[in-house]
């Protein structure tokens, strides 16, 4: 089939080889504009269009997909479908329109469960068991359309933000290459949403990260250190510095005591109270230090006992 793929970021990256390896002509990348990184404001490529690029593909960055003369663009190439993932514009009715498969969108969660922009991360951080790959035939809503197909995935016991990206990165490349088979042959079978089991995965920001020890039990944190793991991270403060947190564990879900303090030091262990449970840090940061075991930590700083953490 022709197909114009629209995606932005590495997570699309795995479903535009996989288009192209099994033998699609892609006719067109859409990509978001380049952006200035660093302090040097050095231009940067997105993921896509490095893969594109690769692979000698035309390449579009429009500021506003939805202006009158990309659309005309895009009925200029008349693909047969537009394959979208992870772009990060909405498409317009006209641009819907245009293909003669639809546009179909490959999300990472099982919809209608977490729409919207970090269905990865909040997936972890909510305590799911599992989660997944969905392929949608787009409509004007947001992430709201028909489901094509669904591929679904346990969540380990320690998965992160990180790793859960990885493995359904590459469940990507896997179920829209069926989806595509499925829409050539005239299989598919789309099932409506049922809106009243959907949930919305909002935009992830450092603010997120802050933890609060007195409004959350160590379940809780730990799974949020694990969502937001790596990036944007989460954090607190120690001695009026930044410390973020990389890896801990819950050691007793039921024990109280004072949100944020320290109530155990052992020569590889911190041991904090929250709100409800014994939270075990187990790989830190220090602001402008080294991510690092607890063990290596201990060994150069001086941790006590009713020591607080946060504000």
């Amino acid at each position: 089939m022709k197909i114009v793929f629209m995606g932005t970021p590495d997570f699309a990256v795995p479903v535009l080889e996989a288009i192209c390896n099994d033998g699609h002509e892609v006719a067109a990348v859409v990509t978001q504009p380049d952006k200035p990184k660093g302090r040097g404001g050095q231009m940067q490529f997105s993921p896509v269009k490095q893969c594109a690029n690769e692979k000698n593909i035309k390449v579009y960055q429009p500021e506003r997909v939805r202006n009158e003369e990309f659309v005309d663009i895009l009925k200029e190439i008349c693909p047969d479908v537009i394959v979208v993932v992870a772009f990060g514009q909405i498409l317009s009715k006209d641009i819907l329109d245009i293909p003669k498969f639809g546009c179909i969108n490959v999300h990472a969660s099982l919809l209608p469960k977490y729409r919207g922009a970090a269905p990865i991360q909040w997936a972890i951080i909510d305590g799911e068991k599992e989660t997944g790959v969905t392929t949608m035939q787009m409509d004007e809503g947001l992430d709201t359309g028909d489901i094509l197909i669904k591929k679904v995935l346990t969540i380990e016991e320690k998965e992160t933000g990180g790793s859960l990206f990885d493995k359904l990165s590459q469940m990507g490349g896997d179920i829209i290459i069926e989806t595509l088979n499925a829409v050539e042959a005239g299989t598919l079978k789309p099932e409506k949403q049922n809106d009243e089991n959907s949930n919305y995965a909002k935009m992830l920001d450092k603010k997120t990260g802050k933890l609060d020890f007195s409004e959350k039990t160590a379940v809780e944190i730990e799974r949020l250190i694990r969502g937001l793991n790596p990036w944007p991270s989460a954090y607190t403060s120690f001695r009026n510095k930044t410390l973020k947190i990389w890896d801990a564990d819950v050691v007793d879900e039921s024990a109280q005591g004072t949100p944020g303090e320290i109530v155990n030091v052992t020569k590889d262990e911190i041991h904090v109270m929250t709100k409800k449970g014994i939270l075990v840090l187990n790989e830190l940061q220090l602001e402008g230090k080294k991510r690092m075991d607890t063990l290596s930590f201990l060994r150069g700083y001086q941790v006590n006992i009713g020591d607080k953490l946060g504000d």
